[in-house]
């Protein structure tokens, strides 16, 4: 008898992580942008400084473009929120027209690698030396079937201001 309840509970534990390993094996891991380390920004007082973000999505999922097809979308967007430099205009990756099935129409998407780009103003009241300017980098990744929840990613430069 204690026998049949040692089998019966090895059983139960089996089957439940049969469960737990089928259920797992149905899911997908959320996607990760990533974004490539940029080298020490340097640059002059009263000068302009362009920095060059490069991100990659993994193969087979998209993200919004910064100018999504429609208002209840997350647009991909970078925000500088310190540091000694002042943002003068960010240029973002053009948005590919792609249709997905649960859309009915088209959407401006980005994929793959792209790239982000940030025209800085160096205030000649900046301090020399070393600095760092740091920002948020918000997307959301997406497949074919479903879209996962928002992210967002922090972005540092290191500066050396001369």
């Amino acid at each position: 008898m204690l026998l049949n309840s040692f089998y019966k509970s090895v059983g139960l534990c089996l089957g439940l992580a049969g469960l737990v390993a089928v259920r797992l094996a149905g899911q997908q891991m959320t996607p990760t942008l990533t974004v490539a380390p940029v080298p020490t920004v340097k640059a002059q007082k009263g000068s302009v400084a362009v920095v060059s973000l490069r991100a990659v999505l993994p193969p087979g999922f998209h993200a919004n473009s910064n100018t999504p097809s429609d208002a209840y979308l997350i647009p991909l967007t970078l925000k500088w929120t310190g540091g000694p430099l002042e943002s003068e205009g960010i240029t973002y990756p053009k948005g590919a027209m792609e249709k997905y099935s649960f859309s009915e129409k088209p959407l401006s998407v980005v994929t793959g690698e792209f790239t982000i780009t940030t025209k800085f103003k160096v205030p000649a009241s900046a301090a020399t030396g070393a600095s760092a300017q740091n920002g948020t980098l918000k997307y959301q990744a997406c497949n074919d079937r479903m879209c996962f929840a928002p992210k967002t990613l922090n972005v540092t430069l290191a500066l050396n201001i001369e």
